[in-house]
């Protein structure tokens, strides 16, 4: 059965209990399709599993926790991280087991994280959106440290330090194939709803440190005016070719990613947003989100715009008209990144400590047409919800369940 199948099933009997009687505005909310998404964070143990090395049955156990989470939340769909590392929480052909399942990169972890979520979302009602980091390699620098069989030791010449991390080289077409095909591995063998890529492309800038591709770009950039134009291309090409592959192979499968919400700041391009913020995806990581939405190279987007009503670098108020105005007409749905992390988390300002903060960028969205639904980073903080923030969210706007956009 298919998520939306299930949903179907799950809400036709309650859609009539839970409508107001009067006030259509109020029947139009409850009953609108919209997303309701959770990232599920498998990279450092973030989310799931809490620990590595847990037994088959405790994994499979705390997954449906989540996915039983998101149900009482009244979400309908969980964004599952399933290539964190140039690995893989499926028996992939192409890379190894993810070191986060069982302490030890490639060592079987005895089941299927990806079938069975893909199995047991659907049962619930809920998509399940396979989530891929395309180039983060580990989260060190020492290619040793690898399992002997991991394509980064096979070609060593993919591979680059920076900041502390290893990731594989963009520039290079054979990488760029090559994480396509690791990827598409899943979209034929599973039933998933969607592929999602996060915000990470070429990496966030680290002061003092150099991504060294001088040598690729020598060898590849030809035509190119510089580096950063080329780099964009670079990705450009992947999201490109990774959209064309997907429909090519299942063409109900859509695409979609969550950058970093702010494109360039007005300051240093007239079309950008009214902010301030430090890093411009254009400009820094060299992924020209603007142009995907407007190109309609995706089927969705969901710009994190992790920042509170007020904030004067990057107001959540002022990002969401921009993203608004730049999906409009374009047949990409919006869906808003929320920093659900951030509500009542130690160090965070004023507004985050208010558990109603989320609840309102909700209300706000409602003035937005565009705007199609929300994703909630992350599932940790769904179950665990610290201060109350998401429960508002649901007492507010989720009456009851819906189904996604179609």
């Amino acid at each position: 059965m298919t998520a939306a199948a299930a949903l179907a099933a799950l809400t036709t009997a309650g859609d009539a209990a839970a409508r107001p009687a009067s006030g259509a505005a109020d029947r139009r909310h409850t009953t609108r399709r919209e997303f309701r998404g959770m990232w599920l964070a498998t990279v450092a143990n973030r989310d799931w599993p809490s620990r590595p090395g847990l037994t088959a049955a405790q994994q499979r156990s705390e997954l449906l926790a989540h996915l039983d989470t998101a149900v009482a939340r009244k979400l309908n769909a969980v964004v599952f991280q399933v290539r964190p590392t140039a690995d893989a929480l499926w028996p992939s052909p192409y890379e190894p087991w993810a070191e986060y399942l069982t302490g030890v990169q490639g060592r079987h972890p005895g089941w299927d994280p990806l079938g069975t979520a893909v199995r047991e979302a659907h049962r619930r009602g809920l998509e399940l959106h396979a989530w891929f980091n395309p180039y983060r390699v580990a989260s060190h620098t020492d290619p040793s440290r690898l399992v002997e069989t991991h394509p980064a030791r096979v070609h060593p010449e993919w591979v680059l330090p920076y900041g502390g991390k290893l990731y594989y080289n963009p520039g290079i077409p054979e990488v760029r194939r090559f994480v396509q095909d690791a990827m598409m591995d899943a979209v034929r063998r599973y039933d998933i709803d969607a592929v999602h890529f996060d915000d990470y492309f070429y990496p966030y800038p680290v002061a003092g440190q150099v991504f060294d591709d001088e040598e690729t770009y020598a060898r590849y950039g030809a035509g190119f005016p510089d580096k950063a134009a080329w780099r964009r291309d670079n990705i450009d090409r992947l999201v490109r070719e990774t959209a064309a592959r997907i429909k090519k192979a299942k063409k109900n499968v859509r695409f979609g990613i969550s950058p970093f919400a702010v494109w360039r700041n007005a300051a240093t391009d007239p079309l950008g947003s009214d902010t301030r913020a430090g890093v411009q995806t254009y400009d820094d990581l060299h992924a020209d989100t603007r142009t995907w939405v407007t190109r309609g190279w995706i089927d969705y987007i969901v710009p994190q715009i992790y920042w509170n009503i007020g904030f004067s670098p990057a107001d959540y108020a002022r990002l969401l008209p921009w993203w608004n105005e730049v999906a409009r007409g374009t047949g990409v749905h919006l869906y808003i990144g929320e920093a659900l992390y951030k509500a009542g988390a130690p160090g965070q300002p004023a507004p985050w400590q208010d558990p109603g903060e989320l609840s309102r960028h909700l209300t706000l969205a409602r003035d937005y047409t565009e705007a199609r639904g929300h994703c909630f980073f992350s599932a940790k903080e769904v179950m665990q919800d610290p201060v109350g923030a998401m429960a508002r969210v649901v007492a507010d706007h989720y009456p009851t369940r819906v189904r996604p956009p179609n």
